[in-house]
């Protein structure tokens, strides 16, 4: 495995390479979702990880959904020269910092330059959204200012000039309110930023080292002699100080008996942890996988028969908005921990819940109907399709005992 292709370089112009870890099996899922939400490049994977080149900003890098967690990458290369001799192990590991410097202080500005203008555009978008509010606020003003003066001119006419000086103090210091707020906001803002991303100052910058060993690597040295050794290296190399704590950078390191790689982590939290899921059931890369394996379309029927905590449903309902969706349990404490899901997802109104069993001969729709499913064993490992018929009684669910999807298309297929 030589050197790839497509390194961090200069710019972002040309196209940036990262790579993203990805559960076992997810790595074609991962594959097919970077070329179609980033455009991505060179795309290619070894177990557990996906590297592609794109020009795609953070923004977009954030909604990547079968991602485990993305990385900067630095060097990706044959694995160290297997050896008995600790010594010449030890010389490999530091060969990663000391043969290429180059490649490690552009991947460092590359780094800096994606933050800068990440935090560009969300200063930009607080300012938009700061500007419609404001112009919001004052309309309602004046609104109020114009019914207020008329309702008190029919009342009291002689009161006309208190009136306005009285709201006139009340504009006046709204907006004193709100420019102090706005500068506070903007203050706080431009100082985490600049903590965020002031590399230029090598002294300044701290550093801590993230290490996963196995193999002959693996059985010679641990994870923290291994991080140890690269550290120090880094030390020597660069000037950087170590915080284990708290660090501006942090450099991941897998070294194993099949590649070397060397990355620098683009998000401090994985993008597998959803923000939006308050209890997690499924892990949501999987759910995300199981949901889109199903081909959901605008106008689709969607139901989860043994949906938990309803994973799936809150994976598909972000990713596919238009679709009435309905998870049905058993289990009273699933169904109160998808309730809780759904508030924090603020998916309430767009998906249903119902407490069913599917063992039972239940009337769940009382109309006939011919359903499409797709069932899915042990995603993302393989996957059937077929048809399901019902006389209006729902006894066709004592026979989808095994299926974790239900995809009912609306028209044609549900009368």
């Amino acid at each position: 495995m030589s050197e790839v292709r497509g390194e961090p370089g200069s710019g972002t112009e040309a196209g940036v390479r990262f790579f993203c870890t990805a559960g076992r099996g997810l790595e074609p899922f991962l594959m097919r979702e970077v070329r179609a939400r980033l455009a991505a490049t060179e795309v290619e994977y070894i177990s557990g990880k996906v590297f592609f080149t794109t020009c795609s900003d953070l923004n977009m890098l954030k909604k990547l959904k079968s991602a485990e967690r993305l990385f900067l990458l630095i060097k990706k290369q044959f694995p160290l020269i297997s050896s008995v001799s600790k010594g010449k192990l030890l010389n490999e590991m530091q060969r990663l910092i000391n043969e290429d410097p180059g490649s490690w202080l552009n991947a460092i500005s590359i780094w800096k330059n994606l933050l800068e203008l990440d935090a560009k555009k969300e200063k930009l978008s607080q300012r938009d959204d700061n500007q419609l509010k404001r112009k919001v606020g004052e309309n309602e003003i004046i609104i109020a200012k114009k019914l207020k003066i008329e309702q008190m001119q029919k009342i009291e006419e002689n009161r006309d000039c208190q009136l306005e000086k009285q709201i006139e103090e009340e504009t006046l210091e709204q907006r004193d309110f709100t420019t102090k707020s706005e500068n506070f906001q903007e203050e706080e803002f431009r100082n985490d930023i600049e903590k965020a991303i002031d590399t230029h100052n090598q002294k300044d910058l701290t550093f801590r080292v993230s290490c996963r060993c196995s193999g002959t690597i693996g059985k010679a040295f641990t994870a923290q002699e291994v991080g140890k050794v690269i550290g120090i290296a880094i030390m020597k190399h660069f000037g950087w100080k170590a915080d284990l704590r708290n660090p501006k950078l942090e450099i991941f390191i897998h070294l194993n008996d099949v590649y070397s790689v060397v990355g620098i982590p683009v998000f401090r939290v994985p993008l597998a942890s959803r923000g939006y899921i308050k209890t997690a059931g499924l892990r949501s890369t999987i759910a995300w996988a199981m949901a889109s394996l199903a081909d959901i379309k605008a106008g689709a029927f969607v139901l989860d028969p043994m949906c938990g905590l309803g994973t799936i449903l809150l994976e598909a309902a972000k990713e596919w908005p238009d679709v009435y969706y309905v998870g049905a349990d058993v289990s009273n404490s699933q169904l109160l921990g998808t309730w809780d899901n759904l508030k924090a997802a603020g998916l309430e109104d767009k998906i249903e819940l119902l407490k069913v069993s599917v063992t039972a001969r239940c009337v769940l729709w009382p109309m006939p109907y011919t359903a499409r499913f797709m069932k899915l064993p042990g995603c993302p490992f393989g996957k059937s399709e077929g048809n399901v018929e019902s006389d209006g009684n729902c006894h066709c669910l004592q026979k989808v005992l095994i299926l974790l999807f239900l995809t009912f298309h609306l028209g044609k297929s549900l009368s």
